[in-house]
């Protein structure tokens, strides 16, 4: 694990580089949520990165997430999100644990969520895989539309996510950012349904995410390291 002092650095470095590409898209930095993907990172290091601003966490796995949320009651204004895959018979415990589910792929999860917590809806984003990566979860392009229609009294999906196929270059991530935005103002106007988020870039390619209209990146690296480190 990197020092406090390290991980206080390497955050204030990520603010500068958000609020650096809000400004060349002229966009309102403040619309830019930096999620921590804090994936097999100790509670220890959550708190650091807690110590100097930073306030919404994501987790790949529900139970390491859980975990997590009891070494850290204490920190009562933490947010938590689910940035990995969710297998239905995990969504009961996601329903109570996640401000944001990332990862809603099928008719059959968002099913189970909304059986999980009906009131209030649990917030959600549909994954999509435009890469049609077979190692990826998320749903085909085209069938985006159909899930929203299916999820829509279900859970409230507030907007689309979205890992592209990985990459020489960050610049290669660019079209799949601006197909996922495209997606998003086209869907919004389909279905009069509100998708207001785009979760989309990681450590090598959030600047570019952020160009194209991300409203949320998902940052581990960058700021807490290698895991492991």
């Amino acid at each position: 694990m990197l020092s406090d002092n390290d991980i206080a650095t390497r955050l204030k470095i990520v603010r500068e580089r958000i609020d650096a590409a809000a400004q060349r898209s002229r966009r309102d930095a403040s619309s830019i949520r930096l999620v921590l993907a804090s994936k097999m990172q100790p509670a220890a290091a959550i708190r650091a990165a807690w110590r100097s601003g930073a306030r919404d966490f994501g987790e790949n796995y529900v139970q390491e997430a859980v975990s997590k949320r009891a070494e850290l009651l204490d920190l009562a204004d933490i947010r938590w999100h689910l940035i990995g895959h969710l297998q239905s018979n995990k969504a009961r415990l996601a329903a109570s644990t996640f401000e944001l589910i990332h990862s809603i792929d099928s008719a059959r999860l968002a099913n189970a969520i909304a059986r999980a917590l009906d009131a209030p809806r649990v917030r959600a984003l549909v994954e999509v895989n435009l890469g049609a990566e077979s190692s990826k979860s998320g749903v085909p392009p085209d069938e985006v539309a159909h899930l929203l229609d299916a999820s829509r009294y279900k859970i409230q999906v507030v907007g689309l996510m979205t890992i592209p196929p990985p990459s020489a270059t960050p610049e290669l991530a660019r079209p799949y950012f601006a197909k996922l935005r495209e997606m998003r103002d086209r869907l919004a106007i389909e279905t009069g349904i509100t998708l207001s988020e785009l979760s989309m870039g990681m450590s090598d390619d959030f600047e570019i995410a952020i160009e194209e209209g991300a409203t949320i990146v998902r940052i581990g690296r960058a700021v807490f390291g290698e895991r492991g480190l």
